[in-house]
């Protein structure tokens, strides 16, 4: 991911989500909406999101130590994880709780023109907000789905940003749908209802957040396309005959580490097989940049004991 591009998309959402919250909770002021207030913690939860992420990516740049060798790459992902959890219990269980209380004790709206107005603009820097996200995106999503992209992406930020600007959207949508029914039919209860909608909402988003977010801490390889061009890198058919076994793993979005052990052949002398393996990593990182942290084991290949060893790995 463009980092440029990462935080862009932060920046312009953690904007439209500020001015959006004064707003809502303004409306919710005058007017007694519990869409409003339900829409306004959604809001501040969301700001709190987006600087959740900016700190994240601050502190995934802080340099390797000895106590953290391979570095803070992964300060991304669990700052993206802090984001799931925040939206679950601060914005999807607040709405359910809010949506509840209403339709158990509903009371007429006020100042209608408050919450139709202010969910109007809301909708309006939303929409410029999403765009920015999937202008974004785009530039690195490719030919992938964007179901794929959230569930491949290895950074974090613009998927988050993707949902969170999706489930803004629609929220704001049922908002405006439970204020105008009760409005049109003279029953608040439906207020209550569009809340309870959005609680809904954002408690799916906040699960589909976390299952994602969790994998990526637990560590994921490297992509398909990327897993190809690292297996071509390292064979060049005369010094490094064949890949025995490998292992990558995402140290961070940036950062990937790749572990294998090769066949050389067995008349080599030791500089021989030395030069062969610093040459292999130099084609590993010029076809995959992100590859830093690279670990090559030269071994002879015995086909009865690649076997045996593959088939104790599974």
């Amino acid at each position: 991911m463009s980092a440029s591009g990462g935080t862009k998309a932060i920046v312009a959402a953690l904007a439209a989500n500020l001015s959006i919250a004064a707003a809502k909770f303004v409306a919710f002021a005058f007017s007694g909406s519990s869409s409003m207030l339900a829409e306004g913690v959604h809001s501040v939860a969301d700001s709190g999101n987006q600087a959740l992420l900016l700190l994240g990516h601050k502190k995934a740049k802080k340099k390797a130590s000895e106590e953290h060798p391979f570095g803070y790459g992964r300060e991304r992902y669990i700052y993206s994880f802090l984001v799931a959890i925040v939206l679950f219990s601060v914005g999807g269980l607040f709405a359910l709780y809010e949506g509840y209380e209403k339709i158990r004790h509903p009371h007429e709206l006020s100042h209608w023109y408050w919450p139709v107005g202010v969910l109007v603009f809301a909708i309006i820097a939303e929409i410029f907000s999403f765009r920015t996200a999937i202008r974004e995106s785009n530039a690195i999503r490719g030919t992938q789905s964007w179901t794929a992209f959230v569930r491949r992406a290895k950074a974090p930020e613009l998927p988050v940003v993707l949902l969170e600007d999706l489930g803004a959207l629609v929220g704001l949508i049922l908002a405006l749908g439970g204020v105008g029914l009760a409005l049109l039919t003279g029953d608040p209860v439906w207020d209550g209802i569009g809340t309870v909608c959005i609680g809904v909402l954002l408690v799916l988003i906040a699960i589909v957040l976390a299952v994602e977010t969790k994998s990526l801490l637990l560590g994921e390889s490297a992509g398909t396309e990327e897993l190809g061009k690292i297996r071509a890198a390292i064979v060049d058919g005369e010094r490094v005959t064949r890949i025995i076994h490998m292992r990558t793993l995402h140290l961070g979005p940036e950062e990937l580490l790749v572990a294998a052990k090769v066949a050389v052949e067995s008349h080599e002398s030791a500089a021989e097989v030395a030069r062969a393996i610093d040459e292999a990593e130099h084609r590993i990182r010029a076809a995959v940049p992100i590859a830093r942290v690279i670990y090559l084991e030269p071994d002879i290949y015995r086909a009865a004991e690649t076997e045996e060893a593959a088939a104790k790995a599974l």
